[in-house]
């Protein structure tokens, strides 16, 4: 197939497009926090009904990654791309235009995030299709997973940039015309077409998954308001006091609530199988060793990345008194970092293990958090930002390739569709839970001083640490299913 493809079309005229996809939807999950005081200000609301909308769009794109892959099983690779495209396109200028916070969540956080869901899922398997061996995935995987990066990395600058020198909705409009590029350029990209026979689409596994995962991040988001441990205020749903003030947090009642619609899901596509109907995802999937750990590296990858980004943006506009420009500039040595190793990961690919890249990345970047919080302070000089947020950037490029290779290589073709919804929908709920956690921290801490945004940076380095542990017990070598499976 790579053959056939390259001779049908080069290889940047196959990557530029799924590149600049995957570009613009970590660009739309972070630009937004350097110009949280402008739009809570243009929109008469506050800095955590932003911070909701932020929560809402990756919490929507994590709901709906796994039945986004699914439909690309039964409309195909390549349609299903487009049509995320025109979603998400449609959702910036609506929220380009929106005159309340509700207009807005409803362009950014629901259709931008809907259209995410399903042009994401087929640039990974795409990607799959088009290279099968594994160095030419690994190269072809570090420029999607750098461009993701990148994104994340360069939305606080672009977006502090356009937010001061026009406004932030001009940003919007910005997502939309280089959408309007991407689908121009997406129209000769090869359709590899729907392998094998379409399958039914699990409609009430896609709803118990989406509550599920609606309920857990929206559980750890109420910690802001009712705190983490007891009830700072009574929870109410309508006029009926469900837990008095001073009982448990309803956080882990609506935490509760999300595991048993996921345990029901569970067990919903067992039963399936069990019939011999097709479930919205194989249980298999869940039982492969490598996978499931490239999983949890990659959950914790994007929740450090989101919640750093977030916690160190907050600090500066609200601490500092920086603007959204002078945020953004700052942000500049993670992008660097990002955009150097990145460039590298197709050649660490073939020195070194999967394995060590990911344990160099994060130790790179928890390294990068250490010095965070012992250089910079309320007072402290701008550049003593710099060496931290290189070394997490770097980090952080390195081992979003290297995970993103390990869970996708780790199945045949066959099951390309299902990895990668599963893998991404894992991604975005750790962006999600990031901003949803160190929001909630600097919220409830009630630290004097800047403490509570030294703890939100600590609790986050922590999470950082899990994500390492799981590096370690990967496999040093790993081959790749597909190559396993390929005709010779």
């Amino acid at each position: 197939m790579a053959a056939n493809v390259s001779r049908a079309s080069s290889t940047w005229s196959l990557l530029l497009p799924l590149a600049l996809g995957q570009f613009i939807a970590s660009y739309a999950a972070s630009n937004m926090n350097v110009a949280i005081s402008a739009i809570a200000s243009s929109l008469g609301t506050t800095v955590a009904g932003v911070q909701a909308a932020i929560t809402l769009f990756t919490l929507t794109m994590a709901a709906l990654m796994i039945p986004g892959s699914k439909l690309t099983d039964i409309w195909g690779r390549k349609f299903c791309f487009m049509i995320g495209l025109t979603v998400y396109g449609t959702g910036a200028l609506i929220a380009a235009l929106a005159p309340v916070l509700g207009v807005l969540i409803f362009g950014y956080s629901l259709l931008e995030g809907i259209g995410s869901a399903l042009m994401i899922p087929p640039i990974y398997i795409l990607i799959t299709v088009y290279f099968t061996d594994l160095p030419s995935r690994a190269r072809s995987f570090g420029i999607i997973s750098g461009a993701a990066g990148i994104g994340a990395a360069l939305g606080p600058l672009v977006g502090g940039l356009i937010t001061s020198a026009i406004n932030w909705q001009s940003s919007f409009i910005l997502q939309f015309l280089v959408v309007v590029s991407i689908i121009w350029l997406g129209r000769k990209l090869p359709d590899p077409g729907v392998q094998g026979p379409k399958p039914q689409f699990d409609v009430v596994g896609a709803v118990l998954s989406a509550v599920g995962l609606f309920f857990v991040v929206f559980g750890v988001l109420q910690s802001g308001t009712y705190g983490w441990v007891t009830a700072k205020q009574a929870f109410s749903i309508g006029n009926t006091v469900i837990i008095q003030q001073g009982g448990v947090s309803p956080v882990w009642l609506l935490v509760g609530v999300g595991a048993l619609f996921l345990l029901w899901f569970f067990f919903h596509i067992r039963n399936r199988e069990r019939a011999g109907k097709a479930p919205l995802i194989s249980t298999r999937l869940f039982r492969n060793r490598v996978s499931n750990l490239g999983l949890v590296t990659q959950n914790v990858q994007w929740l450090i990345l989101q919640g750093s980004f977030f916690v160190i943006s907050v600090f500066l506009q609200t601490v500092r008194g920086y603007n959204a420009i002078q945020t953004g500039l700052i942000l500049t040595a993670a992008t660097v970092g990002i955009l150097l190793s990145s460039a590298a990961a197709g050649r660490l690919a073939r020195r070194r293990p999967q394995r060590t890249l990911i344990e160099a990345g994060f130790i790179s970047t928890i390294a990068g958090m250490i010095l965070l919080l012992f250089m910079s302070s309320a007072t402290s000089s701008v550049f003593a930002y710099i060496p931290g947020l290189f070394l997490m950037g770097a980090g952080v490029g390195v081992m979003l390739t290297s995970s993103v290779n390990v869970v996708q290589s780790a199945f045949p073709e066959k099951d390309q569709g299902e990895i990668s919804g599963l893998s991404r929908s894992v991604s975005n709920l750790g962006s999600s839970l990031g901003v949803a956690i160190v929001g909630s921290i600097l919220v409830v801490a009630g630290l004097p001083g800047n403490r509570d945004y030294a703890l939100a940076l600590i609790v986050t380095a922590v999470i950082a640490c899990i994500g390492l542990v799981a590096a370690f017990f990967l496999p040093h070598e790993q081959v790749s299913q597909q190559q396993q499976t390929a005709p010779a």
